[in-house]
């Protein structure tokens, strides 16, 4: 039997009183309705509410798939959207840096799930970056069909909350990437980021704090937009121009996401033993922001291309013979493309990945 509460101490505990608002939750709900139903697909309602999301595989019209799933964050670019006061591009981050890690194995994202927690739930920001997430996924064309709030007083500096998200694909049986025929000789062709992506965001916000910089004032090649603004530039999501090229030409051979890392810990990733990679650095030309960001930091070539994507935020690997083909798929479904480099038999002794001059340092 419960106790019962002295005459002269009325229960004054209630769950709100604590710091949780469960009305605040239920109104969020109710905001991101239509925003879940927008990212509808074949195999999903992306109707929200349910204890668990429902995905029918068979509605999709795969014969023998195999399901890849993936899971990542944004990291402390959270932070420059807390300070910048802009939330509504985190979310498409969030979707993109696991949806990225689907393509590159061949699969097509399905579905997104999303877990959001804070100190105390301001629906209105959390609307925004539930915004973001919907449209990273319409860019994907996979479902948004669940995820999870949490509002977890004391766990969060004012203000502050957190991303994670998981996506899952599938993949028909025998198009599995990386194929199995990649060589030397083939070579890499590079598509275009979008600026830093989702990665080095510590080393940016040093940077950023240590010269006394404001999120709010003018970046200096941003043609009017701030520096919040354009270091807030969403992740390029790669996935529908990836899977047109797979699906089109038949002569994608692997892939690599360029994050954290750059080329050196990615590319070898998907790569047999026995083949190196050269790096051709003069093959595209490194975006404004990774210039002005490098000056004022004064930071050195290596440790720009072992900390940001350097304006490559995709690498495929096609045979030589079959690269003008690739990439005119990929440019006509909009993505920017280079020829960077090729794979090479390995030596005794040679670094994985070699680079040929500093990378992205075409005129």
């Amino acid at each position: 039997m419960a106790p019962t509460p002295p005459k002269d101490r009325p229960n004054r505990y209630t769950y709100a009183a604590a710091g949780v608002d469960i009305d605040a939750g239920n109104e969020l709900v109710r905001a991101i309705g239509p925003l879940a139903a927008s990212t509808r697909r074949p195999g999903s309602d992306a109707a929200l509410g349910g204890f668990g999301g429902l995905f029918d595989l068979a509605a999709c019209g795969f014969k023998d798939p195999v399901l890849v799933a993936a899971n990542d964050g944004v990291g402390t670019k959270l932070k420059v959207a807390i300070e910048a006061d802009i939330h509504d591009t985190v979310g498409i981050d969030l979707v993109a840096m696991s949806v990225n890690d689907l393509v590159v194995q061949g699969a097509e994202p399905l579905f997104f799930l999303d877990y959001y927690a804070t100190g105390k739930l301001h629906v209105d920001v959390a609307r925004d970056v539930v915004a973001g997430i919907a449209e990273g996924c319409r860019q994907a064309g996979c479902a948004l069909i669940g995820g999870e709030t949490a509002e977890m007083p004391g766990m969060y500096a004012k203000g502050d909350y957190d991303l994670a998200g998981f996506a899952v694909g599938a993949v028909e049986r025998d198009q599995i990437l990386p194929r199995s025929d990649v060589r030397p000789g083939d070579v890499l062709l590079g598509l275009s980021s979008s600026g830093f992506h989702s990665n080095g965001y510590s080393l940016v916000r040093r940077i950023v704090d240590d010269e006394r910089l404001s999120y709010s004032a003018p970046f200096p090649h941003g043609n009017g937009a701030s520096i919040g603004e354009v270091l807030l530039t969403p992740t390029r999501i790669y996935v529908k121009a990836m899977l047109r090229a797979i699906r089109e030409t038949g002569a994608v051979k692997a892939m690599a996401h360029i994050t954290g890392g750059g080329f050196v810990e990615n590319i070898p990733r998907v790569l047999p033993d026995g083949i190196n990679v050269e790096i051709d650095g003069a093959s595209w030309a490194m975006p404004p922001v990774f210039r002005w960001l490098m000056a004022l930091g004064g930071i050195e070539d290596a440790e720009m291309g072992r900390t940001f994507n350097c304006g490559i935020g995709m690498v495929v690997v096609v045979a030589e013979s079959e690269a003008d083909k690739v990439t005119a798929v990929l440019a006509d479904a909009g993505e920017t493309v280079q020829r960077i480099g090729r794979l090479t038999e390995a030596t005794a002794g040679a670094p994985r990945v070699s680079v040929k001059g500093a990378l992205g340092s075409k005129a």
